[in-house]
């Protein structure tokens, strides 16, 4: 039997939900990372005449285990351990492509696993609280989309069978996507107060209350301007921006919309 084969040792995570690119039962070897040993694995083969022989592969991973636990992989269905990732063969310390992979492989098990509404947040946090709210929503549809939103809605565009998307968001990247920023990340975009401040002028707010605005260092201090509650008209201005910009990328779903605080309390976005 010339089968090159791939074994789960002890770390490596086992595959047990459909939707990903390795199949139910495998260990979590995505891939990539098979195509490089299966390379390597023939090119040794070939150099010593073994062709004619089969070869298993068993990859284990120190604290396998342990460091899953930080991961979203039991999500995805996979347990026992962590993922051998790669996409290049190049490792690049906490890669957008990785975490963008990560975003449409959480879709992809949620649609194999007939989850049609999607609870989409920024990180645990949001996702806590907006869990109250959907509590039968199941974990397969829960997606973290970090600060990739347009990514994120592009693979919702991408897949008809989604029908509606509740969306949890975060004052601070409210902020900047607002404003028309779909990638929320620190070093790619900051919040830009002048355009808060037009907003609330353009609402009817005082000037008064605009220059209050510039003066702020923080997006999470508006907070200290206007009460964070579901009749505060400001609020309500600054999610009809958020939603115009993701239902431009995904038109034919059903968006709901929620504002997070960190005390937990949300204020839905009055379609």
């Amino acid at each position: 039997n010339k089968e090159i084969k791939f074994i789960r040792g002890k770390g490596v995570g086992l595959v047990t939900l459909p939707g990903l690119e390795i199949k139910v039962g495998e260990p979590a070897i995505n891939p990539v990372p098979r195509k490089m040993m299966r390379t390597v694995v023939h090119k040794i083969l070939a150099d010593y005449n073994l062709e004619s022989y089969g070869v298993d592969i068993m990859i284990s991973v120190k604290d396998g285990e342990k460091l899953a636990k930080r991961t979203l992989n039991s999500r995805l269905g996979i347990l026992h351990g962590i993922s051998i990732l790669g996409t290049s063969g190049i490792v690049t310390p906490f890669s957008a492509a990785s975490y963008i992979a990560s975003i449409r492989q959480g879709i992809d098990v949620a649609l194999a696993n007939n989850q049609y509404e999607l609870l989409i947040n920024s990180g645990a946090r949001s996702e806590k609280m907006l869990r109250n709210i959907f509590p039968e929503i199941k974990e397969t549809a829960c997606i973290h989309y970090g600060n990739w939103i347009k990514e994120t809605f592009e693979k919702i565009a991408e897949s008809p069978e989604i029908h509606t998307v509740n969306m949890g968001i975060m004052l601070g990247k409210a902020a900047k996507l607002a404003e028309g920023n779909l990638n929320t990340h620190s070093g790619k975009t900051t919040w830009n107060k002048e355009f808060i401040a037009k907003l609330a002028k353009e609402s009817g707010y005082s000037e008064e209350v605009s220059n209050k605005i510039l003066s702020l260092n923080m997006a999470g201090r508006l907070r200290e301007i206007f009460i964070f509650a579901q009749q505060e008209k400001f609020y309500q201005i600054l999610l009809k921006y958020c939603y115009e910009h993701c239902h431009k990328i995904a038109p034919e779903i059903e968006l709901n919309l929620y504002l997070i605080n960190n005390d937990q309390t949300h204020i839905k976005y009055n379609k």
